[in-house]
């Protein structure tokens, strides 16, 4: 029997990227999107393997109570949670519609579809899941004036999904099953362009390379894949001061708050 992968936000981009890799190494593919033209499309390009194509809207109950049913009852080998959207803006211009449908795709989505595979990964020992973030998710000390700037719920849906994947890796040790996130710079696909976005002249990083970097993470037994920083030491300073932070602290009241 061929493994099975469920992927997300898979009609283009880093997604349909996924789905054509796994395709090519024997996996049968749940393809998730809201374009059935394009899933459809995705599919027939795909011969050889089985690819059962789902439209959903994950910024909706509906879609991820959808979504989450098949991951439930299905024995899947793989969940990719890469579904996304750009809402790009400061905090107080940000509709309140536009921001929940964020945080629904970003944090809702990838949290419920990873509660209803885990079931039966845990049962079967086996699976992987797969979060796509981004490297925003380490941006949060930057300045307003920075490029990456006014964003900052979307960067904190980024963060969420990092310290998430962290801590539920912890949560599995010895389970058998694996959790990951790929946390890409920023990627030549239609991303920013729905945003309005020209980042034709910036350097990008292939969507083919995130998928590259993703799996070899996964075999490298990488819990945070950067796939655009060669030095991993960095993001373990990160990890560590994260830590040393957090281990530093007492119930005494730390001197600089002592009002005299």
């Amino acid at each position: 029997m061929s493994p099975l992968a469920l992927i997300t936000g898979a009609s283009s981009g880093i997604g349909r990227a996924f789905a054509e890799r796994l395709a090519a190494d024997g996996y049968d593919l749940i393809v998730v999107g809201r374009r059935r033209d394009r899933l459809e499309s995705l599919a027939a390009a795909l011969p050889g393997v089985t690819v059962r194509v789902v439209v959903a809207d994950l910024s909706t109950d509906e879609g991820i109570e959808t979504v989450a049913e098949l991951g439930s009852s299905q024995p899947l080998d793989l969940l990719v949670n890469n579904a996304g959207v750009a809402h790009y803006m400061p905090m107080a211009e940000l509709p309140v519609s536009t921001a929940r449908q964020l945080l629904q795709v970003k944090v809702v989505a990838p949290t419920m579809l990873a509660r209803a595979a885990l079931p039966g990964m845990l049962e079967r020992r086996a699976g992987t899941i797969i979060n796509v973030a981004g490297m925003l998710a380490f941006s949060g000390p930057a300045a307003a004036a920075a490029p990456q700037g006014q964003r900052a719920v979307y960067v904190g849906t980024l963060a969420h999904t990092v310290a998430m994947t962290q801590t539920l890796h912890a949560e599995l040790e010895g389970t058998g099953v694996a959790v990951h996130v790929v946390c890409p710079g920023i990627v030549a696909t239609e991303f920013h362009e729905v945003q309005g976005m020209d980042l034709s002249s910036v350097p990008r990083m292939s969507a083919d390379d995130v998928v590259t970097a993703a799996l070899a993470g996964v075999s490298l037994g990488e819990v945070v894949i950067a796939p655009g920083v060669d030095d991993y030491g960095l993001l373990e300073a990160v990890f560590g001061a994260d830590l040393a932070a957090f281990h530093g602290q007492t119930p005494a009241l730390a001197s600089r708050y002592r009002v005299r």
